[in-house]
């Protein structure tokens, strides 16, 4: 099945980085625009995977921002 989403990205000092319009919680970056795409095509396969056992844990994970 494909799949068409939007991708917005931009060049920071040393990579590329992008982000899914439909899906702004997904974002990844790479050293070439081509190696972006890659890793946002493996970013979003992860990210939309209904693979979460019924046997799972929840750990709240604290980030200093």
């Amino acid at each position: 099945m494909k799949t068409k989403l939007n991708m917005v990205y931009w060049k920071s000092k040393k990579f590329w980085v992008g982000k899914l319009m439909e899906y702004p919680e997904i974002m990844t970056q790479g050293l070439t625009l081509k190696e972006l795409e890659a890793n946002m095509r493996d970013a979003y396969q992860v990210m939309v995977l209904d693979d979460i056992p019924a046997e799972h844990k929840v750990k709240e994970l604290a980030l200093t921002i």
